[in-house]
Protein backbone atom coordinates (compact mmCIF):
# COMPACT_ATOMS: atom_id res chain seq x y z
CA UNK A 1 0.00 0.00 0.00
CA UNK A 2 1.44 3.38 -1.01
CA UNK A 3 1.91 6.06 1.67
CA UNK A 4 -0.49 9.00 1.38
CA UNK A 5 0.93 12.24 0.11
CA UNK A 6 1.50 14.82 2.88
CA UNK A 7 -0.97 17.68 3.21
CA UNK A 8 0.96 20.93 2.86
CA UNK A 9 0.06 24.60 3.18
CA UNK A 10 1.57 27.39 1.14
CA UNK A 11 1.38 31.17 1.02
CA UNK A 12 2.57 33.09 -2.02
CA UNK A 13 2.72 36.72 -0.92
CA UNK A 14 2.92 39.11 -3.84
CA UNK A 15 2.90 42.87 -4.11
CA UNK A 16 -0.71 43.04 -5.32
CA UNK A 17 -2.28 39.70 -4.34
CA UNK A 18 -1.74 36.71 -2.09
CA UNK A 19 -2.47 33.06 -2.84
CA UNK A 20 -3.12 30.75 0.10
CA UNK A 21 -2.80 27.12 -0.92
CA UNK A 22 -3.38 23.61 0.31
CA UNK A 23 -1.69 20.76 -1.53
CA UNK A 24 -1.43 16.99 -1.47
CA UNK A 25 2.21 16.39 -2.30
CA UNK A 26 2.88 18.88 -5.09
CA UNK A 27 -0.69 18.82 -6.39
CA UNK A 28 -2.59 21.94 -5.36
CA UNK A 29 -6.05 21.00 -4.06
CA UNK A 30 -7.37 24.32 -2.71
CA UNK A 31 -6.48 27.92 -3.46
CA UNK A 32 -7.83 31.23 -2.20
CA UNK A 33 -6.76 34.69 -3.33
CA UNK A 34 -6.80 37.86 -1.25
CA UNK A 35 -5.55 41.34 -2.17
CA UNK A 36 -2.33 42.67 -0.69
CA UNK A 37 -3.32 45.67 1.42
CA UNK A 38 -1.75 46.52 4.78
CA UNK A 39 0.43 43.92 6.53
CA UNK A 40 -1.98 43.60 9.46
CA UNK A 41 -5.05 43.05 7.27
CA UNK A 42 -3.38 40.88 4.65
CA UNK A 43 -1.57 38.53 7.01
CA UNK A 44 -4.62 38.21 9.29
CA UNK A 45 -6.80 37.15 6.36
CA UNK A 46 -4.19 34.60 5.25
CA UNK A 47 -3.95 33.18 8.79
CA UNK A 48 -7.74 32.89 8.99
CA UNK A 49 -7.80 30.76 5.83
CA UNK A 50 -5.00 28.54 7.12
CA UNK A 51 -6.74 28.12 10.50
CA UNK A 52 -9.99 27.14 8.81
CA UNK A 53 -8.25 24.51 6.71
CA UNK A 54 -6.12 23.26 9.60
CA UNK A 55 -9.21 22.75 11.76
CA UNK A 56 -10.61 20.38 9.12
CA UNK A 57 -7.67 18.39 7.77
CA UNK A 58 -4.46 19.46 9.52
CA UNK A 59 -1.51 20.23 7.25
CA UNK A 60 1.94 18.96 8.12
CA UNK A 61 4.12 21.91 7.02
CA UNK A 62 3.90 25.49 5.77
CA UNK A 63 5.91 27.10 2.98
CA UNK A 64 5.97 30.86 2.44
CA UNK A 65 7.22 32.53 -0.74
CA UNK A 66 7.15 36.31 -0.37
CA UNK A 67 8.17 39.43 -2.20
CA UNK A 68 11.17 41.01 -0.57
CA UNK A 69 13.60 41.98 0.56
CA UNK A 70 13.44 39.57 3.49
CA UNK A 71 15.70 38.64 6.38
CA UNK A 72 16.40 34.95 5.78
CA UNK A 73 19.21 34.34 8.29
CA UNK A 74 17.67 32.16 11.01
CA UNK A 75 20.30 33.45 13.45
CA UNK A 76 19.09 37.03 13.07
CA UNK A 77 16.60 38.43 15.62
CA UNK A 78 14.48 39.76 12.77
CA UNK A 79 14.37 36.49 10.82
CA UNK A 80 11.40 36.39 8.47
CA UNK A 81 10.85 40.15 8.64
CA UNK A 82 10.43 42.44 5.62
CA UNK A 83 13.43 44.72 5.14
CA UNK A 84 13.20 48.28 3.66
CA UNK A 85 11.01 47.98 0.57
CA UNK A 86 9.32 50.31 -1.91
CA UNK A 87 5.99 48.69 -0.90
CA UNK A 88 4.41 51.31 1.41
CA UNK A 89 3.85 50.14 4.97
CA UNK A 90 5.50 46.75 4.63
CA UNK A 91 9.00 47.47 5.94
CA UNK A 92 9.38 45.72 9.30
CA UNK A 93 6.38 43.40 8.81
CA UNK A 94 6.94 40.03 10.53
CA UNK A 95 5.92 37.77 7.67
CA UNK A 96 7.20 34.45 9.01
CA UNK A 97 6.21 34.92 12.64
CA UNK A 98 2.69 36.10 11.91
CA UNK A 99 1.87 33.36 9.41
CA UNK A 100 3.33 30.46 11.39
CA UNK A 101 2.68 31.31 15.07
CA UNK A 102 -0.74 29.58 15.29
CA UNK A 103 0.56 26.28 13.88
CA UNK A 104 2.81 23.69 15.50
CA UNK A 105 4.43 22.29 12.37
CA UNK A 106 7.63 22.74 10.32
CA UNK A 107 7.72 25.93 8.29
CA UNK A 108 10.03 27.69 5.85
CA UNK A 109 10.21 31.08 4.18
CA UNK A 110 12.05 32.28 1.10
CA UNK A 111 11.56 34.82 -1.63
CA UNK A 112 8.77 34.13 -4.08
CA UNK A 113 11.27 33.96 -6.96
CA UNK A 114 13.55 31.52 -5.13
CA UNK A 115 10.50 29.35 -4.55
CA UNK A 116 9.54 29.58 -8.23
CA UNK A 117 13.06 28.59 -9.23
CA UNK A 118 12.90 25.56 -6.92
CA UNK A 119 9.54 24.46 -8.36
CA UNK A 120 10.79 24.82 -11.94
CA UNK A 121 13.95 22.87 -11.10
CA UNK A 122 12.00 19.97 -9.59
CA UNK A 123 8.79 19.78 -11.58
CA UNK A 124 9.13 22.18 -14.51
CA UNK A 125 11.76 23.17 -17.04
CA UNK A 126 14.62 21.78 -14.99
CA UNK A 127 13.10 18.29 -14.81
CA UNK A 128 12.72 17.72 -18.55
CA UNK A 129 14.72 15.32 -20.68
CA UNK A 130 17.09 12.52 -19.78
CA UNK A 131 19.47 14.77 -17.83
CA UNK A 132 17.55 17.01 -15.40
CA UNK A 133 19.15 20.37 -14.65
CA UNK A 134 21.17 20.96 -11.50
CA UNK A 135 21.12 24.77 -11.67
CA UNK A 136 18.39 27.17 -12.66
CA UNK A 137 17.70 30.89 -12.43
CA UNK A 138 14.16 32.24 -12.51
CA UNK A 139 13.74 35.91 -13.47
CA UNK A 140 10.39 37.60 -13.03
CA UNK A 141 9.68 40.86 -14.85
CA UNK A 142 6.48 42.48 -13.68
CA UNK A 143 5.71 45.19 -11.14
CA UNK A 144 9.35 44.74 -10.12
CA UNK A 145 12.26 42.62 -11.29
CA UNK A 146 13.43 39.70 -9.18
CA UNK A 147 15.62 36.68 -9.57
CA UNK A 148 15.66 33.35 -7.79
CA UNK A 149 18.29 30.61 -7.93
CA UNK A 150 17.96 26.88 -7.27
CA UNK A 151 21.25 24.99 -7.41
CA UNK A 152 21.67 21.31 -6.58
CA UNK A 153 18.14 21.06 -5.21
CA UNK A 154 18.30 24.05 -2.86
CA UNK A 155 17.68 27.76 -3.08
CA UNK A 156 20.56 30.20 -2.87
CA UNK A 157 21.13 32.91 -0.28
CA UNK A 158 23.83 34.02 2.12
CA UNK A 159 23.96 37.37 3.91
CA UNK A 160 20.72 38.04 2.02
CA UNK A 161 18.99 36.56 -0.98
CA UNK A 162 19.94 37.51 -4.55
CA UNK A 163 18.70 40.99 -5.53
CA UNK A 164 19.37 40.97 -9.26
CA UNK A 165 16.69 43.58 -9.89
CA UNK A 166 19.07 46.23 -8.63
CA UNK A 167 22.04 45.35 -10.83
CA UNK A 168 23.09 48.09 -13.23
CA UNK A 169 23.70 47.12 -16.84
CA UNK A 170 25.41 48.90 -19.76
CA UNK A 171 22.90 51.16 -21.46
CA UNK A 172 22.22 51.11 -25.18
CA UNK A 173 23.77 54.00 -27.09
CA UNK A 174 21.36 56.93 -27.16
CA UNK A 175 19.01 55.55 -24.48
CA UNK A 176 18.33 58.51 -22.18
CA UNK A 177 15.57 57.05 -20.02
CA UNK A 178 16.53 57.92 -16.44
CA UNK A 179 14.79 54.93 -14.82
CA UNK A 180 12.30 54.93 -11.97
CA UNK A 181 13.76 52.87 -9.12
CA UNK A 182 13.42 54.96 -5.93
CA UNK A 183 16.76 53.62 -4.71
CA UNK A 184 18.96 53.57 -7.83
CA UNK A 185 17.15 55.20 -10.74
CA UNK A 186 18.37 53.18 -13.73
CA UNK A 187 19.09 49.77 -12.20
CA UNK A 188 17.53 46.96 -14.21
CA UNK A 189 14.26 47.15 -12.25
CA UNK A 190 14.14 50.87 -12.91
CA UNK A 191 14.51 50.18 -16.64
CA UNK A 192 12.37 47.15 -17.50
CA UNK A 193 9.70 46.61 -14.83
CA UNK A 194 6.09 47.12 -15.86
CA UNK A 195 5.87 50.61 -14.32
CA UNK A 196 9.23 51.54 -15.86
CA UNK A 197 8.07 50.47 -19.32
CA UNK A 198 4.86 52.50 -18.94
CA UNK A 199 6.92 55.56 -18.05
CA UNK A 200 9.52 54.91 -20.75
CA UNK A 201 6.92 54.49 -23.51
CA UNK A 202 4.31 56.89 -22.15
CA UNK A 203 1.43 54.38 -22.31
CA UNK A 204 0.31 51.39 -20.18
CA UNK A 205 2.29 48.24 -20.86
CA UNK A 206 -0.49 46.39 -22.69
CA UNK A 207 -0.83 49.31 -25.11
CA UNK A 208 2.84 49.53 -26.14
CA UNK A 209 3.31 48.97 -29.86
CA UNK A 210 5.48 45.86 -30.46
CA UNK A 211 7.04 47.68 -33.44
CA UNK A 212 8.21 50.66 -31.36
CA UNK A 213 11.97 51.00 -31.91
CA UNK A 214 12.52 51.67 -28.20
CA UNK A 215 12.02 47.94 -27.59
CA UNK A 216 15.58 47.59 -28.92
CA UNK A 217 16.79 49.36 -25.78
CA UNK A 218 14.69 47.11 -23.56
CA UNK A 219 16.03 44.00 -25.31
CA UNK A 220 19.57 45.31 -24.72
CA UNK A 221 18.85 45.75 -21.01
CA UNK A 222 17.30 42.31 -20.52
CA UNK A 223 20.06 40.62 -22.51
CA UNK A 224 22.76 42.28 -20.41
CA UNK A 225 21.04 41.02 -17.26
CA UNK A 226 20.90 37.48 -18.69
CA UNK A 227 24.55 37.64 -19.79
CA UNK A 228 25.61 38.87 -16.36
CA UNK A 229 23.84 35.98 -14.65
CA UNK A 230 25.27 33.36 -16.99
CA UNK A 231 28.78 34.74 -16.52
CA UNK A 232 28.53 35.05 -12.74
CA UNK A 233 26.64 31.86 -11.82
CA UNK A 234 27.11 29.39 -14.72
CA UNK A 235 23.43 28.43 -14.40
CA UNK A 236 22.44 25.75 -16.90
CA UNK A 237 19.01 27.29 -17.40
CA UNK A 238 17.55 30.76 -17.12
CA UNK A 239 13.79 31.29 -17.28
CA UNK A 240 12.05 34.63 -17.83
CA UNK A 241 8.59 34.90 -16.27
CA UNK A 242 6.30 37.52 -14.78
CA UNK A 243 3.65 39.66 -16.41
CA UNK A 244 6.09 41.37 -18.78
CA UNK A 245 8.25 38.29 -19.31
CA UNK A 246 5.39 35.95 -20.21
CA UNK A 247 3.13 38.62 -21.65
CA UNK A 248 5.45 39.42 -24.57
CA UNK A 249 6.83 36.12 -25.92
CA UNK A 250 8.18 37.94 -28.99
CA UNK A 251 10.87 39.44 -26.77
CA UNK A 252 12.40 36.07 -25.92
CA UNK A 253 13.93 35.33 -29.34
CA UNK A 254 15.28 38.88 -29.57
CA UNK A 255 16.86 38.57 -26.13
CA UNK A 256 18.43 35.22 -27.03
CA UNK A 257 20.08 36.62 -30.15
CA UNK A 258 21.36 39.61 -28.21
CA UNK A 259 22.80 37.43 -25.44
CA UNK A 260 24.79 35.34 -27.93
CA UNK A 261 26.12 38.52 -29.52
CA UNK A 262 27.01 40.12 -26.17
CA UNK A 263 28.88 37.04 -24.92
CA UNK A 264 30.91 36.96 -28.12
CA UNK A 265 31.68 33.25 -27.94
CA UNK A 266 33.35 33.46 -24.52
CA UNK A 267 31.08 30.84 -22.89
CA UNK A 268 31.61 27.70 -24.99
CA UNK A 269 28.20 26.25 -24.10
CA UNK A 270 26.27 29.35 -25.29
CA UNK A 271 25.79 29.63 -29.05
CA UNK A 272 23.06 29.97 -31.65
CA UNK A 273 22.14 26.29 -31.30
CA UNK A 274 22.12 26.01 -27.51
CA UNK A 275 20.66 29.36 -26.47
CA UNK A 276 17.05 28.19 -26.92
CA UNK A 277 17.63 25.41 -24.37
CA UNK A 278 19.40 27.74 -21.94
CA UNK A 279 17.11 30.80 -21.99
CA UNK A 280 13.39 30.05 -22.03
CA UNK A 281 9.97 30.59 -20.52
CA UNK A 282 8.82 28.92 -17.30
CA UNK A 283 7.29 25.54 -18.08
CA UNK A 284 5.00 25.85 -15.05
CA UNK A 285 3.79 29.26 -16.25
CA UNK A 286 1.96 31.24 -13.59
CA UNK A 287 1.90 28.16 -11.35
CA UNK A 288 5.64 28.40 -10.63
CA UNK A 289 5.10 30.81 -7.73
CA UNK A 290 2.32 28.87 -5.97
CA UNK A 291 4.17 25.58 -6.47
CA UNK A 292 7.27 27.28 -5.10
CA UNK A 293 5.49 27.78 -1.77
CA UNK A 294 4.55 24.08 -1.84
CA UNK A 295 8.17 23.11 -2.56
CA UNK A 296 9.30 25.15 0.44
CA UNK A 297 6.75 23.41 2.66
CA UNK A 298 7.96 20.05 1.38
CA UNK A 299 11.54 20.92 2.26
CA UNK A 300 10.50 22.11 5.71
CA UNK A 301 8.76 18.79 6.30
CA UNK A 302 11.81 16.85 5.15
CA UNK A 303 14.06 18.87 7.44
CA UNK A 304 16.17 20.50 4.78
CA UNK A 305 17.61 23.80 5.87
CA UNK A 306 16.37 26.32 3.31
CA UNK A 307 16.63 29.53 5.30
Amino acid sequence: MMDAEPILAGVELGGTKVFVLRASGHTIQDREMIPTTTPAETLARAVAILERWHAGTPFTAIGIGSFGPLRLDRRAPDFGVMLPTPKPGWAGADIFGTLTAPFDCPAAIDTDVNGAALAELRWGAGAQGDAPSDSLCYITIGTGVGGGFAFNGRTVHGAMHPEIGHIRVPRAAGDRFSGRCPFHGDCIEGLISGPALAERFGVPGDEIDPADSRWDDVVNDIAHLVSTILLSTAARQLLIGGGVGMGRPDLLDRVRKKVVAQLGGYLPYVDDDSIERIVGAPLLGDQAGPLGAVALAMDALEGRRIS
